[in-house]
């Protein structure tokens, strides 16, 4: 488990009154000291002799338009690892091509003859304003070093305007901007007018946590690796007793402890299709699961739910989605509120499909649980309340809240909220940034949402001030024109090249609390074999060490990661009544296809 520090975002070593002659490879800012004392020895020496650096003659030869030094990282993150100077005399450049994946022209980014790439949020630029240097990933890492300031800050500009066109098809202008978010949204691509004061109340009153590097991992220990029996699909963890994991074979019990999960070796095994769920849904006190299995043409949706009673084993009974004789599909399902699976009397939960949010009831229309043993066919649940909308929203994932709010996350990008009262219209719809979300989790109270995207996580605060100056949450109520900007959090360029092309971000959740007055403390998120934890304090709080020299949305890169020998299927935190008093969190479970382990987080704080 773990991996070792990264040195990627230490600082490339660089000659700024001589950008034309420089030493053919640079080393980290540790070798710097060393680097600058033999120079300044040398400098000592000629200027005791009389002697005088040459200067540059009014005819030497100018730099050439957009100069850069072109960087390559090697080694990845072992102690070996480096940056090398690829290219001391190059040039970049934003030109319009026809991209090998797409149809349509693009603008694209080439350096030199190095470096060729789709201006996108997968290269993982990272800025350093302090240092005039930009990282990326293309094929490689690499790193840009520009001569000055103001071409340091055009490359970016140019960057983000050519990302704008890329993304939404439209040249990047104030007018376009407005048209793509909204008068009320300008804060989310000009964060410089964005009210952060939110941000600021959020930590007021709270320590600041110490800065910690990426990849530092000291306070993380593993506690329990126990074999999952392959084939591990979904991760479902119960806030009483048990946890379960579902692979191709059943779904498997684990015992729940303080210090993490242990197997019990009790399964239930599958009978029926054999499809395999991908879905899995405690209710009644966590006596009862719903497993959803997706219909066998390569997407999500499932026609279908299996109810599965758990203290006898048995699947009880087939359920089928349907709406006036008309039968439909779902492609998620979550509880009514976040707490609600350990109400022993629940009988509804949510249903989500591409242009459908509804809620569903076991019971019949006069509220009496349906007699399952003398169906002669699988019984419909019944459509509680919901709506279905016009075709183009998308749905792909959605959660709730303590109070049963509900948010939803698009292919779009966009992430909208709705009153537990009402599904027909969202009471608030932030905008997307250009990638579709892919899962979605919000915090207990509603006031902070998380949203995963293949490259980045989005942290959104729904709160806001109404025009009696009582603060609610979107949630609630219309958000008005001083909505705050949200926070990125991304893998630095090096963790993100190291976790593989194929691998994208999934699974972002907050660590899991089910009671008023409790603060989520951790974010989790799983890309490849990492699984990665953000302190929720930290991103939270705008004086943080990441957000300085940025320049556009706040990104945030200081995280630990566990590194584990297979791709990870899930990483979840247990329920908050499983931390004990010398950890700062419950313990964090993570799920491979072949095994499934417990890290506890110990309560000291690394700088």
């Amino acid at each position: 488990m773990g991996t070792s520090q990264s040195r990627e975002g230490l600082e490339v070593t660089d000659s700024d009154s001589d950008y034309e002659n420089e030493e053919e490879t640079e080393h980290y800012e540790d070798a710097k000291t060393t680097h600058s004392t033999e120079l300044d020895d040398v400098d000592a020496k000629l200027k005791a002799l009389k002697l005088k650096y040459q200067t540059p003659s009014s005819s030497a030869k100018p730099l050439p338009q957009n100069a850069v030094k072109l960087y390559l990282h090697i080694g990845g993150n072992t102690p070996n690892a480096k940056w090398i100077l690829s290219d001391k005399h190059t040039s970049y450049a934003f030109h319009k091509d026809t991209d090998e994946n797409e149809n349509d022209d693009v603008w694209l980014l080439t350096v030199g003859s190095k470096v060729r790439a789709r201006v996108s949020s997968e290269m993982q630029l990272k800025m350093f304003g302090d240092q005039r240097r930009v990282d990326f990933v293309a094929d490689g890492v690499w790193a840009l070093k520009f001569p000055s300031d103001d071409t340091y800050r055009r490359f970016v500009t140019e960057f983000q305007s050519c990302m704008f066109e890329n993304v939404y098809g439209i040249e990047c202008t104030e007018e376009n901007k407005v048209k793509i978010y909204g008068k009320e949204f300008i804060g989310w691509v000009k964060p410089e007018a964005a009210d952060d004061s939110v941000w600021e109340d959020a930590v007021s009153g709270e320590p600041s946590p110490s800065p910690s590097p990426s990849r530092r991992r000291n306070d993380l220990m593993e506690e329990f690796e126990e074999a999952a029996n392959g084939g591990v699909q979904t991760l479902t963890l119960g806030a009483l007793d048990n946890s379960f994991m579902v692979n191709d074979t059943g779904v498997h019990v684990y015992r729940n402890f303080d210090r993490g999960i242990h197997g019990k070796g009790v399964a239930v095994k599958f009978a029926g299709d054999g499809s395999t769920p991908n879905k899995a849904l405690l209710m009644r006190a966590e006596t009862n699961m719903m497993l959803m299995s997706p219909l066998n043409d390569g997407k999500p949706h499932a026609s279908k739910l299996h109810q599965l009673d758990i203290e006898t084993g048995k699947i009880v009974t087939e359920w089928k989605f349907g709406k006036d004789g008309a039968d439909l599909t779902m492609r998620d399902i979550t509880n009514d509120t976040k707490g609600s699976q350990l109400d022993p009397s629940e009988s509804t939960f949510l249903g989500l499909d591409d242009n459908r949010l509804c809620q569903w009831d076991m019971r019949d229309r006069k509220g009496i649980v349906q007699n399952i043993a003398t169906a002669s066919s699988s019984p419909v649940l019944h459509w509680s309340q919901g709506h279905q909308f016009s075709r183009g929203t998308n749905f792909q994932c959605f959660a709730t809240t303590g109070d049963g709010s509900i948010v939803v996350g698009s292919l779009d990008g966009k992430i909208r909220l709705y009153s537990k009262t009402s599904m027909r219209m969202a009471k608030t719809a932030f905008p997307g940034l250009g990638s579709p979300i892919t899962s979605v989790d919000v915090t207990y109270d509603g006031k902070w949402v998380l949203g995963t995207t293949d490259t980045y996580l989005v942290l959104i605060c729904t709160l806001f001030t109404d025009k009696d100056g009582r603060t609610k949450t979107g949630f609630s109520g219309r958000m008005g024109n001083r909505i705050p900007a949200p926070r990125l959090l991304k893998l630095t360029p090096l963790d993100s090249h190291l976790a593989g092309a194929n691998n994208k971000f999934h699974g972002g959740h907050f660590s899991w609390v089910t009671e008023n007055g409790k603060q989520e403390r951790h974010l989790v998120a799983t890309v490849g074999k990492f699984s990665v934890i953000w302190d929720f304090q930290q991103v939270k709080n705008s004086a943080h060490e990441c957000y300085r020299n940025q320049e556009g949305l706040k990104s945030c890169y200081c995280y630990k990661i566990i590194l584990k020998d297979e791709s990870i299927v899930e990483s979840r935190f247990m329920h908050d009544k499983f931390a004990v008093s010398d950890s700062p969190e419950a313990p964090l479970v993570v799920a491979t296809p072949m095994k499934v382990s417990s890290i506890s987080m110990s309560g000291k704080r690394h700088g």
